[in-house]
């Protein structure tokens, strides 16, 4: 294993402590081994992060996948001020969110979201899902095809569907196409909308509510 000289520890607190490098990428940038960085570090007692450290550092570091349009129109944001709202009501909000996930049997609250993302966002498109609930009582294939049409989601970009095994008469007529989750796997946009629906909070309400989801 290739040691790495003492004068090498000023330069290497610059990329750990201020640049934020990995370990790994320390390791690329001085052609060793990355046991000899942790060697290195141990003996000279260089205190290292923790996983959960490096976690966001590598989250903040993540490129985004979309562009927020800047200078709206008036009818832009009115767009935006609907489908943050509808999110508000209808969007997945816990901790446990890694991406945007907003459910609804609403064609045209389906259309605004997504027009929302399209047009507002800019989303790259293959990051977009669309996952399908419906009875045992329909048909899923041709559920999917109609809510690919409405969405103008290909096919292939639908998962696999939940079909839910207990039916009841009473309930015919409800969800006559069933339900679907329209779902953009970017955190930084989930967070980026739960902080546009904190700031329509305090401006309506007057208070502002802790962000739900955690980094």
């Amino acid at each position: 294993m290739a040691k790495i000289s003492y004068k090498k520890i000023s330069y290497i607190k610059k990329l750990y402590y201020r640049d934020l490098f990995s370990m790994k990428k320390i390791a690329e940038n001085l052609d060793v081994s990355i046991d000899a960085v942790v060697y290195f570090m141990r003996k000279y007692d260089l205190k290292r992060r923790k996983p959960s450290e490096n976690e966001k550092i590598k989250f903040a570091k993540k490129p985004l996948s979309f562009k927020i349009k800047t200078n709206l129109s008036q009818k832009e944001k009115e767009l935006k001020t609907i489908a943050v709202a509808l999110y508000w009501g209808e969007g997945y909000k816990s901790k446990k969110a890694t991406n945007v996930d907003f459910a609804n049997s609403d064609t045209e609250m389906i259309k605004i979201f997504l027009k929302f993302l399209r047009k507002i966002c800019n989303i790259d498109e293959s990051k977009l899902r669309i996952y399908l609930y419906c009875y045992d009582n329909q048909n899923p294939k041709y559920l999917i095809k109609y809510w690919s049409k409405i969405t103008r989601v290909p096919i292939y970009r639908f998962t696999k569907p939940y079909v839910r095994k207990d039916f009841r008469l009473e309930k015919k007529g409800k969800m006559k196409y069933g339900l679907i989750h329209v779902r953009y796997y970017d955190k930084k946009l989930l967070l980026l909308i739960l902080d546009w629906i904190d700031q329509y909070r305090q401006t309506c309400v007057g208070t502002q509510a802790v962000n739900e989801v955690g980094l």
